[in-house]
């Protein structure tokens, strides 16, 4: 378990430096009261809703209010739920459980097996998962950048960035590049600030390597980090694979985010 938790900090801090998901905008998701959910793809540039038309709309991700997935790992895995109106969110593993209330996150463990930050760490893997539809998130803006080449291929690309006091991480920026012919996602470049609270020009890159089709969405099984420098995409030099995603209209229970009480 300890090198699965060192290959976690690695993959967040020193060779990814992911960044924190941006669960705390206070109109960043649907009204969940609502049993019609309007269809918003005419409200984002061409490309990006053909983008999220390639992975099942925006309209069929805005209608689903569960996801859950996990993360496979060698020596256990992890399990992920997320509400999707509230991006309230709930991590398992048999070592520790963590969650995110709607304000505060919060960590239970009987050892000291988990020594990240519960707030960067509880919808970490989320965000990166539930690409690209979290890009259609409210408070964003879309700016056309240059195509990123690999191996002789050119994906046309857009940088997205958040309005100040977006998220705790409002100075993140986001590089979305697509197959051109297909549409479907392909690279995920971005920065992070979450720590530092300061812009950054370091870009860490994932590949989307390949998808599953779940309850109508297209998702990805398999996330490739990449050596990225000076816009050279270089080799492989981790991934994560998922399985058991489960996307639902069914709304979870409330219960299940709430941090548990210790039994006197």
């Amino acid at each position: 378990m300890k090198k699965l938790l060192t290959l976690l900090l690695v993959v967040t801090t020193t060779i990814s430096c992911i960044q924190e998901a941006k669960p705390e905008k206070e109109n960043s998701t649907i009204d969940s009261s609502k049993e019609e959910v309007l269809d918003r793809s005419k409200d984002f540039p061409k490309d990006i809703a053909a983008v999220f038309s390639a992975h099942g709309g925006i309209q069929a991700f805005d209608e689903m209010n569960t996801l859950i997935f996990e993360l496979v790992n060698p020596e256990g895995n992890e399990k992920h739920t997320t509400d999707l109106k509230t991006r309230k969110a709930r991590v398992e593993t048999d070592k520790f459980v963590l969650g995110f209330d709607g304000k505060d996150a919060w960590l239970k463990q009987d050892s000291t097996y988990f020594k990240g930050n519960p707030r960067f760490y509880h919808n970490l893997m989320f965000y990166f998962y539930a690409m690209p539809f979290v890009l259609g998130d409210n408070g964003i803006s879309y700016q056309k950048v240059d195509d990123l080449k690999v191996d002789d291929v050119a994906y046309p690309g857009y940088k997205i960035s958040y309005g100040d006091g977006v998220g705790d991480s409002p100075k993140d920026n986001y590089f979305l590049y697509y197959d051109a012919s297909s549409r479907k996602m392909k690279f995920l470049g971005y920065t992070v600030t979450f720590f530092s609270k300061e812009a950054s020009e370091k870009i860490s890159l994932i590949e989307y390597a390949d998808w599953s089709d779940v309850n109508g969405l297209l998702l990805p099984k398999t996330l490739k980090w990449r050596n990225y420098e000076n816009g050279v995409v270089g080799e492989v030099k981790s991934e994560r694979n998922f399985i058991n995603t489960i996307a639902s209209k069914e709304k979870p229970e409330a219960s299940l985010f709430e941090e548990p009480v210790e039994k006197q």
